[in-house]
C-alpha cells in the first residue's frame, strides 16, 4: 500500500446533526460510523487525515441559495464529536477552511497535497453531490488517484446523491468502495 491521505469534508455540526442548519438527514447520521472507522485507522497507521470545513462569512452570497449555515465560529462550522481526531500526531492532522463549494477554492489544499505527495486520496463526506462532488472533481484535474467511500458518504437529495457518484466513477474516475 502507498502514502494514503483521507479527507473528511464537511462533517459539521450543521450538516450532521438534527438541529443543524442544513441538516442532511437519516443518510447523515447512518454514515457517522464509518467516517469515525475511517478517521481511526488513518490514524493507527500514521497516515495524515486533512478535514475540510465549510466557514462562511454572517454575509456569504451561499445565503442567496441556501440557508444560512455554517457560519465561522459558530456551533455550527463545529466538527462533531464522532469525528474529531484522537491521539493523531498533530503534525499529521490538518484542517482548511472553505467558503465555497470547491475544497480547493482559495485554501491551500493543493499545497498540503503536493507537500504530502500521496498515492492516494480517500474521502468521506458530505453533501456527495455539492463539496464532496467538486472536491473530487478538482482532485481528479490534478491526476489524483481518488478512492470515494459510498458507505461514507450522504446528501439531503438521495437523487443527487446517487447521480453524484455515477459522475464520480463514470465520469471523473475515481475509485468507489
Amino acid at each position: 500500500m502507498g502514502r494514503r491521505v483521507l479527507l473528511v469534508i464537511d462533517m459539521l455540526h450543521d450538516f450532521v446533526s438534527p438541529q443543524g442548519a442544513l441538516f442532511c438527514g437519516e443518510a447523515a447520521q447512518r454514515i457517522i460510523p464509518f467516517v469515525r472507522d475511517k478517521v481511526r485507522e488513518f490514524e493507527h497507521a500514521d497516515e495524515p487525515i486533512i478535514y475540510i470545513n465549510d466557514a462562511h462569512a454572517e454575509d456569504d452570497l451561499e445565503f442567496a441559495r441556501f440557508p444560512r449555515h455554517c457560519v465561522a465560529g459558530s456551533e455550527g462550522a463545529g466538527l462533531i464529536p464522532d469525528v474529531q481526531p484522537g491521539n493523531s500526531r498533530r503534525d499529521r492532522v490538518y484542517t482548511i477552511e472553505k467558503r465555497r463549494y470547491s475544497g480547493f477554492f482559495e485554501t491551500n489544499l493543493g499545497e498540503i497535497l503536493e507537500t504530502l505527495a500521496p498515492d492516494e486520496i480517500h474521502v468521506v463526506g458530505v453533501c456527495t453531490n455539492i463539496c464532496v462532488l467538486y472536491t473530487v472533481e478538482e482532485l481528479r484535474n490534478r491526476d489524483l488517484a481518488t478512492v470515494v467511500y459510498r458507505q461514507g458518504m450522504a446528501s439531503f437529495d438521495e437523487e443527487a446523491h446517487t447521480w453524484a457518484l455515477q459522475q464520480m466513477t463514470d465520469v471523473l474516475g475515481a475509485r468507489i468502495e
